[in-house]
C-alpha cells in the first residue's frame, strides 16, 4: 500500500465522523501518514455527514481527495451521491440493511453487509427481552461492523491495531459501549471472512 483514499458517508447519528477518526488513528498507530477531513451539515443528527481519510506509506501532499479508492456508504443517499466518484477498480462497502437493490457500477468491487442488522443483534444479545424500539436505538455500532468489513476486505491496518485504536478513542463516559463496539468490529471481520470461504 502506498496511499489509499477512503470516503465514509452517511447521515448524522451513524457515527460517520468517529469511523473516519478511527481509521486515521489506526493508521497512525502503525506508523503510517494519515489525514482525516470531516464534513457535516448544520443539522448534525439526521443531516448529511462524511469523512475523507487518507492512509499512506508516504508523505501526503493534500487532504483533499476527488476520487476515493474506497467508499463506505451507510445510507442510500450517500451511495447515490458518491458512487460515481469511486476510482475505477475501487471498492464500495455499503450497509445492505438500509440500502436495497442499488444500481452498482460494473468497474468496482462491491461488498454488501447487513451492518445495522448485525449491530441490532449484538444490542439484543447484550440486553435480551428489552423493548425492540429501545434496541433499535442502540444500533450505532453499525459503523463498527462496517469498520470490521473494511479491515477484512482491505487489510489497511491490522485488526488488533484497530481494536487498540478503538480503546484509545473511547472516552471514560462511553466505556459501557466499548465491549459492544469490539464485538461489532469482530462481527464485521467474521462476516467478510465467511463470504470469502463460501466463494472459495
Amino acid at each position: 500500500m502506498k496511499s489509499v483514499g477512503i470516503l465514509v458517508a452517511g447521515f448524522g447519528g451513524q457515527g460517520i465522523l468517529l469511523l473516519g477518526r478511527l481509521i486515521a488513528y489506526s493508521g497512525m498507530l502503525e506508523g503510517k501518514e494519515v489525514t482525516c477531513f470531516p464534513s457535516y451539515g448544520a443539522e448534525m443528527r439526521g443531516g448529511t455527514a462524511n469523512s475523507t481519510v487518507i492512509v499512506s506509506d508516504e508523505m501526503i501532499g493534500s487532504p483533499i481527495m476527488g476520487n476515493p479508492d474506497i467508499l463506505i456508504a451507510m445510507n442510500e443517499a450517500s451511495l447515490k451521491r458518491f458512487q460515481p466518484k469511486i476510482k475505477s477498480g475501487g471498492v464500495l462497502i455499503f450497509d445492505s440493511s438500509l440500502i436495497s437493490s442499488p444500481e452498482i457500477r460494473g468497474d468496482i468491487h462491491v461488498i454488501h453487509i447487513p451492518a445495522t442488522e448485525i449491530a441490532a443483534s449484538i444490542a439484543e444479545s447484550e440486553a435480551p427481552n428489552k423493548n425492540p424500539v429501545l434496541t433499535a436505538t442502540r444500533v450505532r455500532s453499525a459503523n463498527m461492523v462496517m469498520f470490521g468489513a473494511l479491515l477484512a476486505k482491505t487489510g489497511i491496518v491490522k485488526v488488533e491495531t484497530a481494536i487498540h485504536a478503538l480503546e484509545r478513542l473511547t472516552s471514560s463516559k462511553r466505556e459501557k459501549t466499548l465491549e459492544e463496539n469490539r464485538k461489532a468490529v469482530m462481527r464485521g471481520v467474521a462476516y467478510i471472512a465467511s463470504k470469502k470461504s463460501k466463494d472459495n
